[in-house]
């Protein structure tokens, strides 16, 4: 059986060939271009509600910018609250590294797109910081290239709704 969230982001164009460097500065022959998919309201909402169906948690939460969409989607899809994670606290306004109230909660951290996991690992340290209760991270599509393990390293688990073997061989 066809993974129905590969498929869609098969068919939204969100693989693509040629020459990149990630984030995490590593060369890959591929790029997943997964803002094809978030900025897409259909397939948006169904990687929520593929998200929601599986998992309890108090709140969901992802790192600004690509796992915002992400969370909100989970948000919607299971009524409960979400939280965003700053890169860097804001000086001005409310200051802060993370918008919405994490303390005592258990938190579901959302990702888009995990390679060596760097983001995560930020975004699991700084809810943890703030007092959430976080062992899961749930990402759209795992490039499988380490995340896992340096999430496993400290005390969570990376769920993936795609692997990447899933979309190269499709």
């Amino acid at each position: 059986m066809v993974n129905p969230i590969a498929k869609l982001l098969l068919e939204c164009g969100a693989i693509e060939f040629g020459e990149f460097v990630l984030a995490s500065g590593a060369r890959s022959s591929y790029y997943i271009d997964i803002k094809a998919a978030t900025t897409n309201p259909a397939i948006l909402g169904e990687i929520g509600r593929s998200i929601a169906k599986d998992q309890t948690f108090d709140m969901v939460a992802g790192v600004a910018v690509g796992a915002v969409p992400i969370a909100v989607a989970v948000s919607l899809a299971s009524g409960r609250p979400y939280a965003i994670i700053r890169k860097e606290a804001k000086d001005h306004g409310k200051a802060g590294t993370i918008i919405g109230d994490v303390a005592g909660k258990d938190v579901l951290l959302v990702e888009d797109v995990t390679t060596s996991g760097g983001s995560a690992l930020y975004g699991l340290e700084t809810l943890r910081a703030a007092g959430a209760h976080v062992d899961r991270v749930m990402t759209v599509v795992d490039r499988e290239s380490g995340a896992r393990e340096a999430l496993a390293e400290k005390g969570a688990s990376l769920l993936a709704l795609v692997r990447v073997s899933e979309l190269l061989d499709g």
